[in-house]
């Protein structure tokens, strides 16, 4: 396997006794963005989580050339930014208080007293995220999808060279997704790795550089929209026939109907 930034070797995982991934290998690059999809029970969670240390597993997962398992965890919390599934905050805490928990892995414990780097990482990730209008909100008075992109915005204002971000833009309405995925492929674009759970074919073909499929904690798939979605693929893997049209310089991927 050649060495990219972010490089998994044989990578298994056993919850309750049974094979939740079974000997994922790859090897992802900084400024591509990646779009990890499946079924549900696939593994797609189960993989970010074993990336970050939430879970044990067995295999290797070396960033940049180095064992991630061998970083203090402030360091690996610098390098590597999480945004878990159905991300939810509990305390009526300002927004910008909690964007501003992104720069705790720089030694900002107190959202007010930040250094001008730590404001302006996290006014950075406000205005990236369109969050700025309700920044002394408490998080708690907002909707799911202005929640979803305030945590979003607590993840870009790491600044971390990789971000994982599973489901972010399950519960947003259609501008908003368009709208996080264009974030996330700028986020690409200016040098991060960037790895997105979705199950919206159609936004992974439009926006991702590579597509990698997982199917019972299996690497199914793996390369460019088009070699990866493959009407065979998506048949074996989701039991579906797509409609597909190319529109500009993308394809456009639409699940059709079930077979």
């Amino acid at each position: 396997m050649s060495e990219g930034f972010l490089a998994l070797q044989d990578i298994s995982v056993r919850l309750s006794g049974r094979a939740v991934l079974q000997h994922v290998t790859l090897s992802l690059e900084r400024r591509s963005m990646v779009a990890l999809i499946g079924p549900n029970g696939a593994g797609k969670t189960t993989l970010l989580k074993s990336i970050v240390g939430l879970l044990p597993f067995g295999g290797t997962v070396c960033l940049n050339g180095r064992d991630i398992t061998e970083l203090p965890e402030r360091e690996r919390a610098k390098q590597v930014s999480y945004l878990p599934q159905g991300h939810v905050v509990h305390w009526p805490l300002p927004v910008r208080d909690v964007v501003a928990l992104g720069r705790y892995p720089h030694g900002a414990t107190d959202p007010l007293h930040l250094s001008a780097a730590d404001a302006e990482a996290v006014n950075g990730a406000m205005a990236a995220a369109d969050v700025e209008a309700f920044a002394d909100r408490p998080v708690t008075q907002l909707s799911g999808g202005e929640r979803s992109r305030v945590a979003l915005a607590r993840v870009l204002a790491v600044e971390a060279p990789v971000i994982l971000a599973d489901e972010p833009i399950a519960s947003l309405d259609p501008r908003h997704q368009i709208d996080v995925m264009l974030l996330l492929r700028r986020a690409a674009d200016q040098g991060r790795l960037v790895v997105v759970v979705t199950h919206d074919l159609g936004l992974a073909a439009r926006f991702a550089d590579r597509v990698l499929v997982l199917s019972e904690g299996r690497l199914a798939a793996q390369g460019a929209p088009d070699d990866a979605l493959t009407d065979s693929l998506l048949a074996e893997v989701f039991r579906i026939e797509a409609y597909r049209i190319r529109h500009g310089d993308g394809a456009v991927v639409v699940p059709w109907k079930g077979v």
